[in-house]
Formats: structure tokens, C-alpha cells, sequence
């Protein structure tokens, strides 16, 4: 188990963030005060981590046809509402009760495996040939995203990126403890975990750039001095339109259009497929 940095600003905000073994093969860095930001779902893969990693899980039957109906309603729930304080509330307490009694070692375990089956495939080639145009040019690069570290982690390490910035759980004699550290690391909170990490490794913002499918990404892309819009939602892209950020999208047409359905019906399909799958599984047994 790697070690987790976790730091807290003179505002009481926490963030935590673990590196991968990359960090040999960066010295020396021709800009050691760059680095690239790349928030996760949607932008790097396609798709939720978390939803893939569930859905590893009830492959594995670790729950019930319930508890995929629940997980997706839920994801699909706070998704459309993710900018109301109480939903946020609300995501944080099923994160935990999803994850309470686990231990590090065996969702680590879990999260290479599950990367492997069904998330390997859905990285989008071209935002990872990106970063790796990052990595070429001497930056550091993190993924940003709100799955607990230790699974932000593991794909980090597999895309062979420098770390990961991700939500942090309380951990005691290597098992989570149902409560987190700090924030879910999402919208205002991914920023902040940023400028933490940049005083850490002594990067400079302004050179820096960050790269989001989402309008609540909107502090991350507003904290650093370059932000590109990727696999953008309506919403990012009008934004981006307007301040003349740059637009990279990775989608055919077929699945740019398919995607642009409206999140709630989206998510809708996503949680029916993962229920008629479950309940498939329970009729079988």
C-alpha cells in the first residue's frame, strides 16, 4: 500500500493524493514548474470508474440486484444535482457505506483486476496520447477525479502517469472506517487539491493545464493557466466557445451524439442494464 499525502489549507480544506512509481523516469524534467491535470470519467474514459468498478464487483457477486439498482439511481441522482450541497452530502454517505469494512489491500486488488476486464478498453486514446505528450515534454501528470485514491491510483499507474488526486477515506488497520478525510473531491474541492499540490512540487499554475468533459469542473479549469475542454458537455463547450479555450473531442459522431442525451436518461439506460444484468445473475442462481 502507498503512502497517501494528505494536506489541509488555512481554510480547513483537505486533500490527499498518492504517486505511482514514474517518478525516475521524469529526471530530469526540462519544466519541473508544468504539469497537466486530467479529471477522469468522461474525460480520460468513458464513462464512471466507479460504475465500472460496481459493475466488476456484482460480476463477482459481491452484492445484490438491489444494490445496483440503488448504486445507479444514485449516481444518476447526483450527477443532475451534484451542485446541490445536500446531494453532495448524500453521494459522500453512499461512498462510504459502499466501501465501510473493506480493506485497502482487497479493493486495490479488486481495482487492477476490474482496470484489466472492463476499463483498459475504455480509455479514450486520444486524451491519453495527450498526457503522454505531457509526459514526453518533462510534466508531471495527475488524474483529478472523485473515486477513492487507492482506485485512482491504479489507474493512474496503468495509464503510466505520474499520480493520482482523488477522495479520501479513512483508513484504520487497513480498512476504511466509513468516514472520509476531507471533502469528496469534487468541484471547488478539486481545485483546492490542485493549488495544495502545487505549492507541495512547486509548480506554477500559469503553466499548468487542465483538462475536463465537465462544466462543474469549471474551478479546476479556472485554477490553472491553460484549460482545454475534452469530450466537453453542452454546457463546457459554450463555455469554452466564449473564453476561447481550446475543444479536443475524442467521440465519433455516433457516440458524441449518443452521449449529448440529456445525463438523466443517459444514466437512466446505464442503471436499468446494470439491474437487468443483476437480476439475471439472481435468477440464474
Amino acid at each position: 500500500m502507498r503512502k497517501v499525502t494528505v494536506s489541509t489549507d488555512a481554510r480547513g480544506h483537505t486533500a490527499g493524493w498518492v504517486s505511482t512509481d514514474l517518478e525516475a523516469a521524469l529526471v530530469p524534467r526540462p519544466d519541473p514548474s508544468a504539469a497537466a491535470f486530467f479529471d477522469l470519467d468522461n474525460t480520460m474514459m468513458q464513462g464512471a470508474s466507479l460504475y465500472w468498478f460496481a459493475r466488476g464487483l456484482a460480476s463477482r457477486r459481491y452484492f445484490t440486484a438491489r444494490d445496483v439498482a440503488r448504486f445507479a439511481w444514485q449516481q444518476a441522482r447526483f450527477r443532475l444535482l451534484s451542485e446541490h450541497r445536500g446531494h453532495i452530502s448524500s453521494a459522500k454517505d453512499i461512498a462510504l457505506a459502499f466501501f465501510h469494512g473493506w480493506t485497502v489491500e482487497d479493493v486495490e486488488r479488486l481495482a487492477e483486476e476490474i482496470f484489466e476486464e472492463s476499463m483498459a478498453a475504455r480509455i479514450w486514446p486520444g486524451t491519453h496520447a495527450l498526457a503522454r505528450t505531457h509526459l514526453d515534454g518533462g510534466e508531471r501528470v495527475w488524474l483529478v477525479t472523485a473515486a477513492p485514491i487507492e482506485i485512482g491510483r491504479v489507474i493512474a499507474q496503468r495509464l503510466g502517469l505520474t499520480g493520482a488526486i482523488g477522495t479520501v477515506a479513512e483508513i484504520v488497520d487497513g480498512a476504511y472506517t466509513g468516514r472520509l478525510v476531507g471533502d469528496m473531491m469534487h468541484g471547488a474541492a478539486k481545485a483546492d487539491a490542485v493549488r495544495q499540490l502545487a505549492v507541495v512540487e512547486g509548480l506554477d499554475l500559469r503553466r499548468c493545464t487542465a483538462y475536463s468533459d465537465s462544466a462543474n469542473d469549471m474551478p479546476m479549469l479556472t485554477a490553472v493557466g491553460n484549460a482545454v475542454a475534452t469530450n466537453p458537455d453542452a454546457a463546457l463547450r459554450r463555455i469554452a466557445r466564449i473564453r476561447g479555450w481550446q475543444v479536443r473531442d475524442f467521440r465519433t459522431a455516433r457516440k458524441a451524439a449518443r452521449i449529448a442525451v440529456p445525463v438523466a436518461v443517459a444514466t437512466g439506460l446505464v442503471a436499468g442494464t446494470a439491474l437487468t444484468v443483476a437480476l439475471r445473475r439472481r435468477a440464474a442462481r
